[in-house]
């Protein structure tokens, strides 16, 4: 019921906000992600294989609703792993609390200072549901406005740390990644898709399939004219 409700309002919002009902606003980041060695197992061999192997990431951080710059915003911030052979990996964070339960919890924020971004909802893995965030490393000040981020980030990449818990533990740091304004790359045409992307390793719940897949797919579909 909550998976068809969701396509229903995606596919209506996408008819008032063609191509892109949500997340219409953002800054396109190119960085590099590095493994913490001493990183805490997850269960998804994806994150526990990452040790000594620096992946290639493509980033967006974005506005949701697309609300002025002066209100607060469900933020969000998708990233993408590039492996060597040249696949990849896709993961969708936004804007939540930190401790249990407002992990669950979506957060307006006016700006990344200071957010917590998390998955909302857990990966499938051998040892139990997986929960991913992201967070600024060391807490930093960062401006709202798309434009005046992106000169703040080419003076000074943004450092991100990447966390992993089962839904009511502590999170446990697995990467740092450093990311930088990307070139010349059109944020509107750029989608990521963790469905058909998931991490390796990791599998969906059924329950989190039938809530996320139908919502997700009517927003990314096309509408023909």
């Amino acid at each position: 019921m909550a998976g068809s409700a969701l396509r229903g309002f995606f596919s209506l919002l996408r008819r008032v906000r063609h191509p892109r009902p949500i997340h219409s606003r953002g800054l396109v980041l190119t960085g590099q992600a590095t493994p913490i060695r001493e990183a805490g197992p997850s269960g998804i061999s994806w994150i526990d294989d990452l040790r000594g192997r620096p992946l290639e990431v493509t980033a967006r951080l974005s506005r949701g609703v697309g609300l002025p710059d002066e209100l607060p915003d469900v933020l969000g911030l998708a990233l993408r792993f590039h492996a060597d052979d040249g696949r990849h990996a896709d993961v969708l964070l936004a804007s939540t609390g930190t401790g249990f339960p407002f992990r669950f919890v979506l957060v307006p924020r006016r700006s990344a200072t200071g957010t917590t971004f998390g998955s909302l909802l857990p990966y499938r893995s051998p040892r139990g549901p997986v929960l991913i965030c992201a967070r600024s490393v060391p807490s930093r000040v960062l401006p709202a406005e798309l434009g005046a981020l992106r000169r703040s980030l080419e003076e000074q990449p943004w450092r991100v740390r990447l966390y992993h818990a089962a839904p009511t533990r502590v999170w446990r740091p697995f990467a740092q990644v450093l990311l930088r304004p990307a070139a010349e790359v059109d944020s509107a045409e750029l989608r990521f898709d963790p469905v058909g992307h998931p991490l390796p390793g990791s599998t969906t719940y059924p329950w989190v399939r039938r809530v996320r897949e139908p919502s997700y797919r009517a927003a990314q579909r096309v509408i023909s004219e």
